[in-house]
């Protein structure tokens, strides 16, 4: 096995204050057509190559907001040559761990007739168990004040690989913040799990797949605190903004009304302003309103765009100065 390798972008420090964690990153192929137009050849304008895939965007979100940020994640091939040359071209200090199997490339078309976007998702490279093990031996020995989990788990990955990265965490004295989906999110609870951050329709899915109404939901968000999976649960609500729910109670906290361009992009901003925030040393419900604005944020921007900061910092101001008027 390789030895994991760093790339350092701001000096030759040996701890970053926000860890992202990425199983399955991958470098994203960005085109744009006039009409998606089946059986023909479709022209598209230039293409643009950028770095994605869960914590790989929000280690690229938090460095935007002016976050001490590195990106961990397993890679391999030239694709991962190509995504840890994008990052070091954007300033995201990487630290890779090398895989056998070549990095995935995922693609996103717009339509720019009707603004729709699709988006080509491969299945991640897959992972043998010394490689998933070193990722985990890489988390360790950063010893981050947070750690973002995000994204699918590629396979050969165990579905309760956060759940062991949690409990990594609260043996290094981290917290650690997980935005994931189906079995890899039923696994994510533990003693070093900080904040869950699902969206409404995996909410349900960790509830038991049961159209269940926002009351219930806060319902299961409460039991979830109260077994003690997590010491706070996120439930990103789209427009309707968010709700966070810890063991003094449950707060909702509206969306600001910003033009929508495209959704892509919303989840990650957001989580990358809750994390940043905290490390700022923000309360909880501050950082939550604060990562809202994040994601209202990258709405405002065409396909996958990223929040940016001075948009993120307007729209806080905002969402503050009426959260003020109401109490």
């Amino acid at each position: 096995m390789k030895k994991v390798r760093e790339r350092r972008a701001k000096g030759d420090r040996t701890m970053s204050k926000i860890l992202t964690v990425t199983m399955s990153p991958s470098v994203d192929l960005q085109l744009a057509v006039e009409q998606v137009i089946p059986n023909r050849k479709l022209q598209c304008g230039e293409s643009v190559r950028i770095p994605a895939g869960g914590g790989v965007s929000v280690a690229r979100a938090v460095h935007r907001l002016g976050g001490d940020v590195l990106a961990l994640f397993p890679s391999g091939g030239p694709t991962g040559e190509r995504l840890a040359q994008l990052l070091d071209a954007a300033g995201v200090e990487v630290k890779i761990v090398p895989i056998e199997r070549e990095t995935r490339e995922t693609v996103t078309v717009a339509e720019r007739s009707s603004g729709n976007v699709f988006r080509f998702l491969p299945e991640g490279a897959a992972l043998t168990e010394p490689e998933w093990h070193a990722v985990l031996d890489a988390v360790e020995s950063c010893a981050a004040e947070y750690i973002v989990a995000s994204g699918p788990l590629p396979p050969g990955v165990p579905d309760d690989f956060y759940g062991q990265l949690s409990t990594i965490s609260a043996r290094i004295g981290s917290r650690l913040i997980v935005d994931a989906t189906g079995a890899a999110l039923r696994h994510a609870a533990g003693a070093g799990t900080f904040l869950l951050k699902p969206n409404v329709a995996e909410a349900r899915e960790l509830a038991g797949g049961m159209p269940f109404g926002d009351y219930f939901l806060e319902g299961a968000a409460r039991a979830i605190v109260s077994a003690r999976k997590a010491h706070g649960l996120v439930l990103s609500m789209g427009a309707g903004g968010a709700l966070l729910v810890t063991e003094s109670g449950a707060r909702r906290f509206p969306a600001p009304a910003v033009r929508v361009e495209s959704r892509l992009g919303a989840g990650d901003s957001m989580v990358a302003g809750i994390v940043s925030a905290l490390a700022r040393g923000l309360t909880v419900d501050d950082a939550v309103l604060y990562g809202v604005a994040a994601g209202s944020a990258a709405v405002m921007n065409p396909g996958a765009e990223l929040c940016r900061r001075e948009d993120v910092e307007r729209l806080y101001a905002v969402l503050q100065d009426g959260r003020e008027r109401s109490t």
